[in-house]
């Protein structure tokens, strides 16, 4: 079975278009989701006595592991920049999301 020219680039058009840029307002918001600051460490302790007498306690740290290296402001911008192919219309530090 032989293609026709018309249907390579009908195919052609269809695998481009899971390339194209996506509005520059949804890049800024899943950027700003995937940089924004997380608290490094967090956890929990509690300690006490039990009516019957007996002791409770327990201690629970979380850590969380950093997504980059560097500064998250330049980080997002070049997220941005990539995902729509424009830049942020506003800085991560104006949106709240930043350290």
């Amino acid at each position: 079975m032989r293609l026709r020219p018309g249907y390579v680039l009908v195919l052609a058009a269809l695998a481009l278009a899971g390339c194209s840029p996506i509005p520059v307002a949804r890049a800024e918001a899943v950027c700003a989701e995937r940089f924004a600051a997380a608290a490094p460490v967090s956890g929990t302790a509690k300690a006490g006595v039990s009516s019957n007498g007996g002791t409770v306690s327990g201690f629970e740290v979380e850590f969380a592991p950093s997504v980059s290296f560097g500064d998250p402001s330049a980080a997002y911008t070049a997220c941005v920049v990539r995902k729509s192919g424009e830049y942020p219309t506003r800085p991560l530090y104006q949106r709240g999301a930043a350290p």
